[in-house]
């Protein structure tokens, strides 16, 4: 088993390559484990996702580049950054495994309707949003 600080057994997590449907099954047990299905409804993970995002948010926030780089450069604040990502990472999968989303198809359908949105020879250089 797993302890505090890496709660999944690592034995299940450190060979291998990891996917998301891994990383869903882990958290599907972890919560059942601890009888939190129960709290594990879509409003609350996506309200859980936007808190976690806030505080990655804190992490960068109030700083030049140059003094946000530097904090996440020091090993206390890549740690604390990868704590929060993980959080991030964390609730999406698990909201994404209740309502049955395959991130990976997702992810690579946006990126594609993006290419076309937004086609490198025309765009290139520019942060301009453009319509869908």
């Amino acid at each position: 088993m797993g302890d505090a600080a890496h709660p999944f057994p690592v034995t299940e997590l450190r060979y291998g390559p990891v996917t998301l449907d891994d990383l869903a099954r882990e958290l599907r047990r972890f919560a059942a484990d601890r009888d939190w299905e129960q709290f594990h409804t879509s409003k609350n993970l996506a309200i859980s996702l936007a808190v976690e995002v806030g505080e990655l948010l804190e992490h960068v926030q109030w700083g030049s580049d140059e003094e946000i780089a530097a904090r996440l450069g020091a090993p206390e604040g890549r740690e604390a950054l990868s704590e929060e990502m993980a959080d991030v990472l964390i609730y999406l999968v698990r909201l994404a495994d209740l309502v049955d989303i395959d991130l990976l198809d997702a992810a690579s359908a946006k990126i594609a309707a993006n290419a076309e949105r937004y086609p490198a020879d025309e765009v290139r250089g520019s942060s301009a949003k453009r319509e869908h």
